[in-house]
């Protein structure tokens, strides 16, 4: 079974360690000091209670590596034209790729049903670069819930990389070959997954969850639980919650958010979201995905969302400040 994974940062670095530990043929698409490292020293994975190495091919270049069995694209979302641009060498007839993506995934109506069925969203797939290159055939969709970072290159710290694990799921909801597969890969490694033929559910309970503080996170600079000392700041989680769940209906799907279990939960993660280490690190921020994209579907459904509009402009003159 080989596996690469498109992007050995954070998520894509803890999940191929552990898939390498278990004797699963791995091999990771990266770049610059993160690809150095991986070559001259491994690639190590921290979690709580353990640290291990392990070796795996690594390339910047995806023809060197070769057709896969199965790809895991993890890099953020304004870097998935590139890696349209570049998959192609890892893509045998029947490669299932899957995406491990944060926010509202490209594909996210193909196989929608009803009137939306096959509408773009071209801020997340400029000239359906990535809809013409993948193939939706291919398309798997993804979470991966795990809290990681990368503290230096050729290491993830992972802070609970077994307590939930990543959901994969097709966006018709038909369950392929490719992703069972798949299932076996993470299985092998020795990490919880679920296969869910309701993706969309799951990717709005996730979204739901960095919308809640993800947004106050970067306004601040602080990691999660900060900004819930402030009741205003609990409030204005709680009213985006609220706008979320009303966006959700207004789509036709039946997520259920448990609010006061995401209150908690924020209450106490000490982790800095990725997208607030985006920031400080000065990378290129899922601002689409996460915000921009959801309030033009709320746009498109007649859905008040005032609390995330707000932040999300806010987000974006901050944003533009520091790059001009």
């Amino acid at each position: 079974m080989k596996i690469c994974i498109f992007g050995a940062g954070a998520i894509g670095g803890f999940i191929a360690g552990y898939m390498a530990r278990g004797g699963v043929d791995v091999s990771v698409v990266a770049r610059g000091a993160q690809l150095r490292a991986i070559r001259a020293n491994g690639l190590t994975v921290e979690a709580p209670d353990e640290r291990f190495t392990v070796k795996v091919r690594a390339s910047e270049d995806p023809a060197e590596l070769g057709a896969q069995d199965g790809v895991l694209v993890t890099v953020k979302a304004p870097a998935l034209p590139d890696v349209a641009r570049a998959i192609a060498p890892l893509l045998a007839a029947d490669t299932p790729v899957a995406f491990l993506t944060n926010g509202v995934p490209w594909w996210y109506f193909h196989g929608h049903g009803g009137p939306m069925d096959g509408m773009r969203l071209p801020l997340l797939d400029p000239g359906d670069v990535i809809w013409n290159a993948i193939g939706l055939r291919r398309a798997v969709g993804g979470i991966a819930w795990p809290a990681s970072s990368v503290p230096e290159p050729g290491m993830v710290r992972v802070l609970s990389p077994k307590s939930r694990g990543t959901v994969l799921g097709a966006p018709d909801g038909v369950a392929t070959p490719g992703i069972f597969m798949l299932e076996q890969a993470f299985r092998a490694g020795g990490l919880p997954v679920t296969l869910e033929p309701q993706i969309r559910d799951r990717i709005w309970e996730k979204l739901a969850f960095n919308l809640s503080a993800g947004p106050l996170c970067v306004l601040t600079e602080t990691p999660v639980r900060a900004t819930q000392a402030e009741a205003a700041l609990i409030a204005a989680s709680r009213a985006v919650l609220a706008e979320t769940a009303s966006l959700i209906a207004a789509l036709g799907r039946a997520t259920v958010l448990d609010v006061e279990r995401i209150v908690g939960m924020n209450m106490a993660l000490g982790h800095r979201p990725s997208i607030l280490q985006d920031l400080m690190a000065r990378r290129p921020m899922e601002l689409d995905a996460l915000y921009n994209v959801p309030l033009q579907l709320a746009k498109l459904t007649g859905t008040p969302m005032p609390t995330l509009e707000i932040l999300a402009a806010l987000i974006r003159v901050k944003v533009h400040g520091l790059s001009g």
